[in-house]
């Protein structure tokens, strides 16, 4: 028998109001990322009194030795070939050149994971994972004259734990810096502003660097090709979560699943891993919902069968009741998703601040895996995440701390997950193309600077 449902993409995602502006002289970074997010700067807490800023070396011993001596946290202020029966989408919003089903209307485009989770007035995980950013004059940290100021531009979550870290243990000031971040609410936001050079160094997917140096991006900027990122974090912590009930991945024909958006790399990622477990044309339907948090909820309603996670939504969803059917990385093998990065310009103007970055970074994340240091790093992550629980934290160290799957040791990009991120888009994208050449998009040399060439 065969199945003949059409993938479709219906989209259902609101976008979030504007932040509120503070009074006070601001600089250049600081004044676009108030009209667009938040800052982030120096007292204890995420999303209520506090947060997390962070520092790296530069030469200034003396200054340095006082900020490590007085480092508090921040406070929030502002492949192959691909498979026959790959699933394929048809657009019912015009990104891809489909048309509308009878019926419908046309909406306005669903903000991605990163995009919907930073959203202004959402809680991050709607109560269970920590409060709004709430706007407010950023500050600078007492005893933080002299080091040297770098902006970081993130999205919210339990993701920025190196940051936290790397704050609250004064690797960055070690290294001569002090680390501010801003928030945003979209990756259409923060690669804008990254073009536009209103932050140092962008948090993001690689995938996002991909699409806007090949001129791929959703944002009308046109191709950018002094994006580059210089370290890698993690793989992202994808995973496909199901209704109860569904056991494997052939219970999911004639479902409807649900993606962020059509054009990112994690919608890529469970194409390809429904792909590999036989999944095709004609087996189910994919809508488009929004970001993470919206996915979530939708699921918890019955409104599809699964979706693709990200911890701890994937803690959430199996205390729940749901099931985690695969992790992406057990399906499609290596994977890299999130990095540091910037514009080639302004690293090559400031060697020392991104040698400085990825050092302190590295220096985080070894702490954070040292099993002496579980208590104090879960409540250094509770500070900034206020409202994350007790057991919700454990679940989450031992997810993001896995000493296989967990933060990427020495903070190096994933040579063979970046290989995978540039099949998938070439072969799942609305344009496709071949992407073959990793240095167009991931420059080592500030890597092999900071960590001796090889870890």
């Amino acid at each position: 028998m065969s199945h003949t449902s059409r993938l479709t993409i219906v989209q259902t995602t609101t976008r979030a109001s504007p932040g509120r502006r503070s009074g006070g002289r601001s600089t250049m970074a600081e004044k676009g990322a108030r009209s667009r997010g938040w800052i982030i700067a120096g007292t204890p807490g995420w999303g209520r009194a506090a947060g997390a800023a962070m520092g790296g070396r530069s030469g200034r011993a003396k200054a340095a030795a006082t900020a490590r001596a007085t480092a508090s946290p921040p406070s929030v202020v502002s492949a192959t070939q691909r498979p026959r029966s790959a699933p394929r989408f048809r657009s019912t919003t015009g990104d891809t050149g489909g048309s509308l089903a009878p019926g419908e209307r046309r909406r306005a485009p669903p903000a991605t994971d990163q995009e919907h989770e930073a959203m202004r007035r959402r809680p991050l995980l709607a109560g269970a994972l920590g409060a709004p950013f709430v706007p407010r004059r950023a500050a600078a940290q007492a005893g933080d004259a002299g080091l040297a100021e770098v902006t970081v531009n993130v999205f919210p979550g339990g993701f920025n734990w190196p940051i936290f870290a790397g704050t609250a243990r004064g690797f960055f000031a070690r290294e001569g810096l002090r680390v501010r971040m801003l928030g945003t609410r979209g990756s259409m936001e923060q690669m804008t502003d990254l073009a536009a050079g209103r932050f140092d160094i962008a948090m993001t997917a690689v995938d996002n660097i991909v699409a806007y140096v090949e001129g791929q991006g959703a944002a009308p900027i046109g191709p950018q090709p002094d994006f580059f990122a210089f370290m890698g974090s993690d793989s992202g912590f994808l995973s496909v979560c199901v209704a109860p009930g569904i056991e494997r991945f052939a219970d999911l024909r004639g479902r409807t699943l649900s993606v962020d958006a059509r054009t990112t790399g994690y919608a890529f990622v469970l194409l390809e891993m429904l792909a590999r477990e036989g999944l095709g044309e004609g087996d189910l339907s994919i809508v488009t919902v929004g970001g993470m948090t919206q996915r979530w909820e939708a699921l918890q309603r019955g409104e599809q069968a699964g979706t693709i996670l990200s911890c701890p939504y994937d803690i959430l969803a199996k205390a729940r009741g749901f099931r985690q059917l695969a992790r992406a990385t057990q399906v499609i093998g290596p994977y890299q998703g999130n990095v540091a990065a910037a514009r080639r310009g302004w690293a090559a103007a400031h060697p020392d601040r991104v040698v400085g970055y990825v050092r302190a970074y590295a220096a985080a994340i070894d702490w954070l895996y040292e099993p002496g240091n579980r208590e104090e790093a879960i409540a250094i992550l509770r500070r900034n995440l206020p409202d994350m629980g007790a057991a919700l934290a454990a679940e989450t160290h031992a997810e993001l701390l896995d000493p296989q799957e967990g933060f990427f040791r020495g903070a190096r990009v994933s040579e063979e997950g970046l290989r995978k991120v540039l099949d998938l888009r070439a072969r799942y994208a609305t344009r496709p193309k071949e992407l073959s050449d990793p240095s167009r998009y991931v420059d080592p040399t500030y890597w092999n600077a900071a960590m001796g060439g090889g870890r």
